[in-house]
């Protein structure tokens, strides 16, 4: 054991760790999402093979030989959206830096997704993150306006000429509405989730993206990101995961007196 600590080099640590921080960033990616899933099929196929071959089932031995000589192949066709997701999360991120303004757009956007669910006006709110929209955002309609809950629920209405689709919002602006999302190819996605909830499993799936929705027919609110939905949330679990994804814990824990101080660090 001495003798081989003993020849380990610094570039084995580094790449050790590099390797470890790759290992758990994919994990991240995949969490609560239904890749995860398809990863424990493709090792019970592994697992089954090597059993064939000890066990000399030549039949299936052969088949899961043929599959698995191209399982990087499969993997990339299986996982396209997440390899997609994970290859655009590098860049900047609109909601990366807390500033000022941060806290009180999460609000804004937190009460008119209740100010909609008690009216029972259905909507789609997606907040852009580290992966661009622009695919998305030319399917709607441009709109260049700070954020506001009187805004937002407006644009819902049905009497709105562009309440249908998704109202996007980036850079704590909002930046179009009537925008068409992907539904989701997800089979095991529940029958009962409408159109809406299927396009915001959808969008999440391709993008690093949060999506809220609320129900036109129970006023429910959910929250959807990295292809997993969280049903009917309260007011203050939704703003808590909003905090907790755009900004950072020491931000989070500040109270609104001290939030500026904080940020003049």
């Amino acid at each position: 054991m001495l003798a081989i600590l003993g020849s380990l080099r610094w570039q084995d640590l580094i790449d050790v760790l590099i390797v470890a921080f790759l290992i758990y960033q994919v994990i991240l990616l995949i969490k609560g999402t239904r890749a995860v899933q398809m990863l424990i099929g493709i090792a019970l196929l592994i697992v089954i093979y090597f059993a064939a071959r000890e066990l000399e089932f030549l039949t299936l031995y052969w088949l899961l030989g043929t599959f698995l000589s191209s399982i990087f192949l499969i993997i990339i066709i299986i996982f396209q959206q997440d390899i997609r997701r994970a290859l655009t999360q590098f860049g900047r991120t609109p909601f990366g830096k807390p500033e000022e303004e941060t806290p009180q757009v999460l609000g804004e956007i937190v009460r008119a997704a209740y100010l909609m669910a008690r009216k029972k006006v259905g909507g789609l709110i997606v907040i852009e993150r580290k992966t661009g929209l622009k695919d998305f955002l030319e399917t709607g309609h441009a709109l260049d306006a700070l954020v506001s809950h009187q805004l937002l629920y407006s644009l819902f209405l049905n009497d709105s000429p562009i309440h249908d689709g998704a109202v996007i919002i980036s850079n704590k602006r909002i930046v179009a509405a009537a925008c068409v999302l992907p539904l989701t190819k997800n089979p095991y996605v529940s029958k009962h989730l409408g159109t809406r909830h299927r396009a915001a499993i959808g969008l999440t799936q391709e993008t690093d993206a949060v999506v809220i929705v609320i129900s036109e027919e129970t006023g429910r609110v959910s929250l959807a990101q990295h292809g997993a939905l969280t049903l009917d949330l309260d007011e203050k679990p939704l703003r808590d995961r909003l905090d907790a994804i755009f900004l950072p814990k020491e931000f989070v824990s500040l109270s609104p007196k001290t939030w500026k101080k904080w940020l003049n660090k």
